[in-house]
């Protein structure tokens, strides 16, 4: 009987291939992109973003005095100088004042950023996965929707990083102030200002980092291969410093209209991007535009290297979750 079978699968182009025994086609496709579902990409990316910002928070203190400063009738400092006035005024524990408006904001909006943004990029590169412009336009998605659930906590952020001479006790205080006081749209006042900033800074950030990832892949294929940690954390870094040197400019005017009317700073009548521009050309020349510039990027590479290494680790730790679940469905 064997042979009879065998000699009438000799000639014909569909030849029997024997499974093996564990092989249950069933359960052989993965979840979601990249073998997770979405809320495990929500909270890889919602770790990540924590991670990110918490660690470089004084950095981005200094960032924000340094572009407020020249608004008020103060010369513009360098970095040295706003740390001394920091330290001066306000202590160590100056550098850290708004934390807690960023450990609110920060982790919803990368869990947002992170899963639109892995949704949107395989939709855009399923014919093609390694195309810069999808990559992109999947960022520049990303960062619509996250700042949308961000600006308000990053308002709060940056007022209460002015320091001592802010009027707000704290988070909930400058909350419940500025509702009071300018309205629900103050929180939102800089948001057209901000995805102007974030779509190109989001553009430049993943296709530089997706396109430094594949680099460094070709140059080390045994690192880059399994992807490991030293290669998110270089692409990340690459990325970050590429993009926060291009949109500084922006920036600076993001930080403007979030600030205004606190520690004598501008107040903006109708809050144009055009208008404060002029304001900052006119008061400080066109250096004005990229104060801070060396504090961001100095927030900007690392925060971006601890991002994407700390997402990646956490999209590692879900997929290994998910492949020994389904192991031992198998079994």
């Amino acid at each position: 009987m064997a042979t009879t079978e065998a000699a009438k699968f000799k000639k014909s182009d569909l030849i029997p291939i024997p499974q093996p025994p564990d092989y249950h086609p069933e359960i052989a496709v993965s979840p979601a992109h990249d073998g997770l579902h979405f809320w495990q990409f929500m909270i890889a990316g919602s770790i990540a973003g924590m991670v990110e910002h918490m660690a470089m928070f004084p950095i981005d203190t200094i960032k924000t005095r340094m572009q407020v400063l020249g608004s008020c009738p103060i010369k513009s400092v360098g970095l040295r100088q706003a740390l001394h006035s920091i330290l001066k005024s306000d202590g160590p524990a100056g550098l850290y004042r708004g934390i807690g408006a960023m450990g609110l904001g920060a982790g919803p909006a990368h869990a947002v950023y992170f899963s639109v943004y892995e949704m949107c990029k395989e939709s855009f590169s399923r014919r093609w996965p390694d195309n810069p412009a999808g990559h992109a336009a999947a960022g520049v998605l990303a960062t619509v929707a996250s700042d949308a659930v961000f600006t308000p906590m990053d308002v709060v952020k940056q007022r209460l990083q002015l320091g001592s001479g802010s009027p707000y006790k704290g988070v909930f205080d400058c909350v419940k102030t500025v509702l009071k006081e300018e309205g629900l749209g103050a929180f939102y006042a800089s948001y057209r200002t901000t995805i102007v900033m974030n779509a190109p800074f989001t553009a430049v950030h993943f296709a530089t980092y997706e396109a430094a990832k594949r680099g460094l892949s070709g140059v080390s294929p045994e690192i880059g291969g399994d992807e490991r940690l030293v290669v998110h954390a270089t692409a990340g870094a690459a990325a970050g410093a590429l993009a926060a040197a291009v949109t500084t400019p922006l920036d600076v005017v993001k930080t403007q209209l979030q600030c205004q009317g606190v520690c004598g700073c501008d107040r903006y009548v109708n809050g144009s991007i055009r208008d404060v521009l002029r304001t900052i050309v006119k008061k400080d020349g066109y250096r004005g535009l990229l104060r801070g510039w060396m504090p961001r990027m100095m927030f900007h590479a690392p925060a971006a290297a601890i991002c994407w290494s700390t997402y990646e680790a956490g999209k590692s730790f879900f997929q290994e979750l998910n492949s020994d679940d389904r192991s031992s469905r198998m079994t």
